[in-house]
């Protein structure tokens, strides 16, 4: 089983981590192309994996295709490689708003085709994937791909139409959460902590609770509710957040992100 990767990005690199420290393969199994001969390099002294000089080397040797280039250089990678690739592989995407349907009209054939939203915490082990397929992969095929896709994190199945959602709350949620560590942080600094120990409190806090309401299963309102004492500290910064917006402004950032996505 050789699986390939057509772009060495971040993400990419996170996967093949996440691949090699599981022992799904072995290194001599992942092949990968890349923009740049720096990039290639890179990678190959990193993982010890092979690279390879064009896509169309990686597409004809790879069992498993990886597509994880950029949405607007898709058409052109799929041109490269339209004609060494056929139903006995199995492609899996990685880029956003790109639908099944799409893809399979710009290779101009039938294939066996997956749909990943993951996101950049797979750089760290804790990614959360989104996955779609269609109706030529098999539940093997599948639960291969989930295996890949759980070597870095979780990864939960749902219906294509609901993709563009999981990339506009898990694909690009970490940037909402990342400034909001951020607002917490200066807010600590004002405060008078030094900013070392305000991104640590900030950063742990957010980690802390996250893990509660996935162990918990609680209610997030619940969990609020816990910490909100009658007439104390906290209702009162929640009363503030809700006069400034703060639950209005993240659901419209969401919304805007969806229709861009429909876009690309």
């Amino acid at each position: 089983m050789v699986i390939g990767f057509i772009g060495l990005g971040n993400m990419a690199k996170a996967m093949i981590g996440g691949i090699l420290d599981k022992n799904i393969v072995s290194a001599d199994d992942i092949i990968g192309s890349a923009k740049t001969k720096e990039t290639c390099e890179y990678v190959e002294q990193k993982f010890r994996i092979q690279t390879k000089e064009c896509n169309k080397e990686v597409a004809k040797e790879a069992d498993v295709i990886i597509l994880a280039v950029k949405p607007q250089f898709f058409s052109q990678v799929i041109a490269e490689i339209r004609d060494d690739v056929d139903e006995s592989k199995l492609v899996i995407s990685i880029a956003a708003g790109k639908t099944i349907g799409w893809i399979e009209e710009t290779f101009e054939k039938k294939l066996k085709l997956i749909r990943v939203m993951p996101n950049t915490p797979a750089l760290v082990g804790m990614g959360c994937s989104g996955v779609c397929r269609n109706e030529r992969v098999s539940d093997e095929d599948l639960l291969f791909a989930l295996r890949l896709l759980k070597s870095f994190g979780s990864a939960s199945v749902v219906t294509e139409n609901l993709m563009d959602v999981v990339g506009a709350v898990s694909g690009s949620g970490p940037a909402y959460v990342f400034m909001f560590i951020e607002a917490l942080a200066d807010a600590a600094v004002e405060g008078g902590m030094p900013r070392k120990d305000a991104y640590y409190f900030a950063a742990q806090t957010l980690m802390g609770s996250a893990k509660m309401v996935l162990e918990t299963g609680k209610h997030p309102g619940e969990l609020k509710d816990m910490v909100c004492s009658p007439g104390g500290t906290t209702i009162a910064a929640v009363r503030t957040l809700e006069e400034k917006g703060m639950r209005g402004a993240v659901m419209d950032a969401v919304k805007a992100c969806i229709d861009k996505t429909k876009k690309l």
